[in-house]
């Protein structure tokens, strides 16, 4: 999940899964694979770095020290 900020200045918790696309028109628009759209105020390139950490998070595991 990561946060996001509608034009309106509310935030908002998004399903990173389920983004298909990120564009730029002016206005950031953010479309879910369930066909709904999302304008949000962050760039484009943000959201891009907030799903990066998120999938981070999420799929990267702690190496143990010692095996």
């Amino acid at each position: 999940m990561i946060v996001v900020t509608r034009l309106n200045g509310e935030p908002l918790v998004l399903n990173a899964e389920l983004i298909e696309l990120v564009e730029r028109t002016p206005d950031t628009v953010v479309t879910l694979t369930t066909g709904r759209k999302l304008l949000v105020q962050e760039p484009v390139e943000e959201i891009v770095r907030r799903v990066l950490d998120y999938k981070r998070r999420i799929y990267c595991y702690p190496v143990p020290r010692e095996l």
